[in-house]
Parts: C-alpha cells; structure tokens; sequence
C-alpha cells in the first residue's frame, strides 16, 4: 500500500490543530508529516501520534517530497504557497477562500460532490464552514424533490473568525461580567474599520460588505458556492439561493435556519426527514414532543451535521424550515478537508496532472 507525506500549513492554529488530529483518526496511511507555520511559530513541538514534531516556518522548498499538503492558514498564504506545493508534485486541499470560485478548482463536500475531484488540477478547495453544514442537509432534498429557493439566516460561533476572536469573545465576557469596560479589536471583522464587542452580542456583519453595500462577503460566498457545489455553476439561477449572516456570543459549532422550497408537489415533511436520516453525515434529532433538537453544545468534537425542526411552512405550499447545526472547525473546516484528502488516496487522485492549475 502507498503511504503518503503529508504537509499541515497552519498547524498552530485553531483548525491547524485539528487537521493532525483529524489526520492521525483518518484512513490515510501517512508515511510522514510536516507541520508548517510562520516564522513566529517555528520550533514549537506538537503531538502526532504520540510524537513530538517541530514546526517549521513555511518555505516554498518545505513542499519538495511531499504527497498531501492539508492547508488552513489564510487565504494570502495559501496564494503564496499552494502554486508552490503543486510545482513540486504535491495535491493540495485548501480550507481557505482563495481558490473556490477559480472555475479550475473543485469545491467538495464528499457527501455532495465527491465526483468534482476527478477533475482537480492540484488544488481542491474546502467550502465555507457554513455553507458545508447547509449543502449536506439540503442534498439529500434536492435529489429527491429538487429545489426552487433556499433562505438561510446563520448564527454563527465566534470561533469561525479564528483563535484571536475566541480569546477575545472570552475576554470581553469576563469583562461584562465584572462590570468593566470591553476594548473590542478584531469582530465583527479584522479587515473593517471598527469593531464592536461580541459579548452579551449579536453582530449582523460577518467579513466586510460588498461593493452594492447590502451583502457581506460572507452571504455572498453562501449563496455562490451553494451553487457551484450543487448545479457546478456559481452564477446558476436554477436555485435561488439567499443568505443572512449573524456572528452570536458562542464559542464553537453554527446554528443556521433553513427556509428551503422545493420542485416536487409529492414532497411532504415525513418523507423530508427520512431522506435526512438516510442522509450520509447528517443526524437526524428531530422530536419536539420530548424537546430534541440539534444545540450548538452537543454538536462540539463531533463530525456529523445535526437537523431538526423540520416542518412545513403553513403559508406557503411547498415551502419547509430545518434547524441545522455542526462543529464549524470540524466538519465546517478540518473534518471535511481531511475527508476530501481520505477521498483522494481511496480513488487513486493523489498526482498532479499535466496542466496543473497554478493561481493567478
């Protein structure tokens, strides 16, 4: 059996972190790891089945020799260091924005899509964390009954903005707590102008505004990617697909209510829920006469996408609402990554083709 050598780019961080422990529970046979970082993180030591090993500052020499580059270090890094990786013979999945929308770059959710990676060029791109968790659910749905129009309101844990905001979300907390005065510096987003405290908080901005001024980046990468995923086409209009994105005072796991209208005039709710629980990845936890539904809490360390509250929407025909939640630096980031990578070794994918995609 070949194994493979296997590079973390962004090791120390918070999904970094979780891409080695996703690797060593994985079906991947790694022959070696490499963890890379910047220069401030270099020659710390962390664990990999039970053995220490040294971050090294990320060069574009790091990436000679190695098979699998697993990458969730921020979109300029991965621009800078990807191309690098491929020229060198490696494959690599991003769990960044900067490749989703290159129409050379396959977008995957194994359990929608996995198909796409046939088509990869060296680079295969992680969807967005709250994205994944909606397309798993929705899937299974528009398979079944097919889709006319898709709302979704997120509320989404601050981890998503990275280990800085999550400190600070604990910090200002303690802060409310104590009676003191809060110094918000990174949310709703790092790259705006002001910043607002999160605690005791809900934040209707996540990533800056578009252009128009009306959508926020990241509403505008829920409904483009939920359509390059699903009809292989970001501007596709076979699916209306909407999105409104709130940051909320918690630490782990996105919460996202689904308004979804299907095609099929046999649909009913039954049915719904039982292509949901036949669903790969996806947990049902849908029983309201015993108060079960899916909560933030229980969905933290685990791999799955829960759904409940699925019911119809009484005054419009045709029309549902699901509650959908899942650990967003799991299967919104390291979980799905890792899995995309299992994906590749399992089809033989692991080789960079002739006309690799480069960047730009």
């Amino acid at each position: 059996m070949r194994e493979f050598n296997v590079a973390i780019l962004g090791a120390t961080g918070a999904v970094g972190t979780r891409l080695i422990s996703q690797l060593e529970q994985s079906t991947i046979p790694v022959k070696s790891v490499k963890l890379l970082a910047s220069a401030h993180s270099a020659g710390k030591k962390l664990k990999f089945k039970g053995r220490d090993v040294t971050v090294e500052e990320a060069k574009p020499e790091s990436f000679e020799g190695v098979d699998l580059v697993l990458a969730s270090a921020g979109g300029s890094i991965s621009k800078k260091f990807l191309p690098e990786a491929v020229k060198r013979g490696a494959v690599c999945v991003d769990n960044t924005s900067a490749f989703r929308m290159e129409p050379e770059v396959p977008l995957v959710i194994p359990e929608v899509n996995e198909k796409a990676l046939y088509n990869h060029r060296g680079i295969i791109s992680n969807p967005n964390c709250s994205t994944i968790q909606m397309v798993v659910c929705l899937n299974p749905i528009y398979k079944k009954y097919g889709l006319k129009q898709v709302i979704v309101s997120t509320y989404q844990a601050v981890s998503g903005a990275g280990q800085s905001a999550l400190n600070e979300l604990m910090e200002e907390s303690q802060q409310v707590l104590n009676g003191e005065k809060t110094d918000p510096k990174i949310l709703p987003t790092k790259g705006d102008k002001k910043h607002y405290q999160q605690a005791f908080n809900l934040l209707p901005q996540i990533d800056v505004f578009e252009q128009d001024g009306y959508y926020t980046h990241e509403e505008w990468k829920m409904i483009h990617e939920t359509k390059k995923i699903m009809l292989d086409d970001m501007d596709a209009k076979d699916i209306k697909v909407t999105a409104t994105c709130v940051r909320v005072p918690i630490r782990i796991a996105h919460g996202e209510t689904v308004y979804f209208e299907v095609a099929d005039d046999n649909a009913n709710t039954d049915e719904i829920k039982k292509s949901l629980a036949d669903a790969p990845g996806v947990v049902l936890q849908d029983d309201t006469a015993h108060q079960i539904y899916p909560q933030p809490i229980e969905a933290e360390g685990k791999r799955e996408t829960f759904v409940g509250r699925v019911r119809p929407d009484y005054e419009n025909e045709g029309s549902y609402h699901m509650w959908v939640v899942s650990d967003n630096l799991l299967k919104g980031a390291a979980w799905n990554t890792v899995q995309i990578a299992e994906r590749l070794v399992a089809d033989d994918l692991v080789r960079v083709p002739d006309n690799p995609y480069l960047g730009k």
